[in-house]
């Protein structure tokens, strides 16, 4: 299981486009499907890397303590289903149903999507304000496998609660740490 950490995209940039199909509902969602709430959350996840079955259930809890809040979430797999079957959209939407995930898991085929973001790994978080402006990127807390730390998102949270309060985001934040996002080989 090796490490990676994100590549901490510059605070402000801009939320780049997306449109792609939701694992469980075969619908289309893209940036623009959130366009009238006042904060947006992609997370890049899959379901075969140990880092993300670590949070996958405080990503769920996340999903359901803000689903009627002003914010939109998103999770985006990018991985290579044929290296890494269990990250295959049939698998995928099996993890987004147990989980009880309340926001779209959505498959980045051609990887274009996580290349956009400069997601590097798994899972990869991007907070955006109501202008579409990066206001976090960053780990969902100090927890990670073996360590003992609590589950509790409280990096996450803090800056969604920052963002919904039109309060300011601390630049002081921490990289994501996760498996590597399994490229094509063409990549």
């Amino acid at each position: 299981m090796a490490l990676m950490q994100s590549t901490m995209l510059t605070l402000g940039t801009k939320a780049p486009d997306f449109s792609l199909t939701d694992v469980v509902s075969g619908q289309n969602v893209s940036l623009d499907t959130f366009k009238n709430k006042k904060a947006l959350l992609v997370m890049f996840i899959c379901r075969h890397c140990p880092y993300v079955q670590h949070v996958k259930e405080e990503l769920a809890r996340i999903g359901k303590d803000y689903k009627d809040k002003d914010i939109g979430i998103v999770s985006i797999s990018s991985n290579d289903p044929a290296s890494y079957p269990q990250d295959a959209p049939e698998s995928l939407r099996e993890m987004a149903e147990e989980e009880g995930f309340t926001f779209p898991l959505l498959f980045d085929e051609t990887q274009a999507v996580a290349k956009e973001y400069t997601a590097v790994c798994t899972p990869d978080f991007f907070l955006f304000d109501k202008e579409r402006k990066l206001a976090y990127r960053g780990q969902l807390d100090d927890s990670r496998p073996g360590n003992n730390f609590p589950t509790d998102g409280h990096d996450l949270r803090n800056a969604i609660d920052n963002v919904l309060n039109d309060e300011s985001v601390t630049d002081n934040q921490k990289p994501s740490s996760g498996c590597s996002i399994k490229w094509k080989e063409s990549n």
